[in-house]
């Protein structure tokens, strides 16, 4: 056998410097692990790269690497995986490709930073302090990156109540997102997709004049703020916080008055109890500029209002039902 190649016998791999197997000097023989000489030695390609390359390091390699104590307290040849040159080249010879080639070297960043990147700032929740603090941050970023492009708030929010009504937050909670809102350079641009209620709704009225849109399906509401459970507290605090809860509502009145370009009189009037609106009822009151349908417009242009639903059948609608 050639210098630097392979030679099996039997389970064992040897590497020597002789011309064949047989007649090599015990010395030449560096047997990874010992078997029976009568094992027929398995067959081997002589082209194999790995092979000849793993044969040629073997061979180039110091004595000390490939020779172990006879009386070694470790299985055959486990300290051949210490030798990082032996284990790093084969690796070289033959490339496979990795299951992880296509897999990003970053992780991908999280969904509200990839609408931040498009300036959509995204209120998905009822207006609690993270959410607050989290709107107001992504508002004054966009305005820090650019405070000439327009911002674009997309509302699905219950405002300061969950859906059944009960208080999670303080109404300031909605002033600090509108006072923002009215402090940026920007134009903000708001779109109602599900629901805008309460304060919600105050902060979609509150976009640019003419840029203002509804989803055909959305629900804007209005109401009057609700006083917070108040627990065992003396009769004089709770009559502080019904106090403060009545200037909220009046400076939510004249907020919206201002926005829709109704009276004062009118929104308190509405106001005294929740006020539902449709994107239709909604562009009509002046909380929205425009209703976003995709190719709707002429079917529902012809489509008659609830009102003149209930007039046909002869239902009759009582206020405050």
């Amino acid at each position: 056998m050639a210098s630097g190649s392979l030679c099996f016998r039997g389970p064992s791999i040897a590497v020597t410097t002789a011309t064949s197997c047989s007649d090599a000097p015990r010395s030449s023989i560096r047997c990874l692990v010992g078997g029976p000489k009568n094992v027929p030695m398995p067959p081997l390609n002589p082209k194999d790269p790995f092979l000849s390359r793993l044969a040629s390091l073997a061979a180039s390699a110091p004595p000390e690497t490939l020779s172990r104590p006879s009386a070694s307290g470790t299985p055959p040849y486990l300290d051949l995986f210490e030798t990082p040159t032996l284990m790093a080249t084969p690796a070289q010879v033959e490339r496979s490709v990795s299951y992880n080639e296509h897999r990003p070297r970053r992780p991908p960043p999280d969904l509200p930073s990839l609408l931040l990147h498009g300036r959509i700032v995204y209120i998905g929740m009822p207006l609690v302090p993270a959410v607050t603090e989290l709107v107001i941050a992504e508002l004054v970023y966009l305005q820090y990156v650019d405070p000439k492009e327009p911002i674009y708030l997309y509302i699905n929010s219950t405002g300061t109540t969950r859906d059944d009504g009960e208080t999670v937050g303080m109404e300031s909670e909605g002033f600090a997102i509108y006072d923002a809102m009215m402090q940026l350079k920007n134009e903000v641009q708001t779109v109602a997709v599900g629901a805008a209620i309460g304060q919600a709704c105050l902060l979609l009225a509150a976009g640019k004049k003419g840029r203002r849109f509804m989803m055909p399906h959305s629900k804007a509401m209005i109401q009057q703020p609700r006083v917070p459970s108040s627990g065992q507290m003396p009769a004089s605090d709770v009559l502080i916080r019904a106090k403060e809860v009545i200037n909220n509502r009046d400076t939510l009145i004249k907020l919206i008055a201002r926005h829709t370009g109704n009276s004062v009189e009118k929104v308190s009037q509405v106001m005294r109890r929740p006020f539902y609106m449709d994107s239709t009822k909604a562009k009509e009151f002046g909380v929205i500029d425009k209703i976003l349908w995709r190719g709707q417009e002429n079917i529902m242009s012809e489509v008659a209002s609830p009102e003149d639903w209930d007039k046909k059948a002869g239902i009759k609608v009582v206020d405050g039902i």
